[in-house]
């Protein structure tokens, strides 16, 4: 009798853990793909960011339609050059079965002035004093009578 027991508990142990081990491989299959990013929307002063996060149950993750690389833990840190003003980022997952998860990410840039105009016109557009003006000096034309 105690050895059925022993037996029919060693089963129930069995069964329980194949069918969560089931249940944790099917969430695949059950959620499709995920997106984590570290922000949703923030601001910047600097024209290059690096758009962080982690992927979950992809295939293909794409930024406003280019492709992104992902480590195989889901990662991917991703450089973006930003326009002055609101720039409004998609980020899309798609799985192996064709289903797709959306993220959006709102960066606002707040250019400097300095930073919207070249280096080498930076020099032509600042704002001094005005400089006095000498008219060219009037040479009488000699006569040669």
């Amino acid at each position: 009798m105690r050895d059925s027991r022993f037996v029919r508990l060693i089963l129930i142990i069995f069964f329980v853990l194949a069918a969560g081990y089931a249940a944790y491989e099917a969430q695949g299959l059950l959620y499709g793909p995920r997106i984590h990013l570290e922000n949703q929307t923030f601001a910047s002063d600097t024209s290059f960011v690096a758009i962080k996060g982690r992927a979950e149950r992809i295939a293909e993750l794409r930024i406003n339609g280019k492709t992104v690389n992902v480590t195989e833990n889901g990662e991917f840190d991703e450089p973006f050059l930003l326009a002055p003003g609101s720039n409004h980022l998609i980020l899309e997952a798609r799985d192996a079965r064709g289903r797709t998860a959306l993220e959006t990410l709102d960066i606002v840039y707040r250019a400097s002035e300095d930073a919207l105009v070249p280096a080498s016109h930076a020099a032509d557009l600042r704002v001094s004093s005005p400089a006095t003006t000498s008219s060219p000096a009037t040479s009488t034309p000699e006569s040669t009578f």
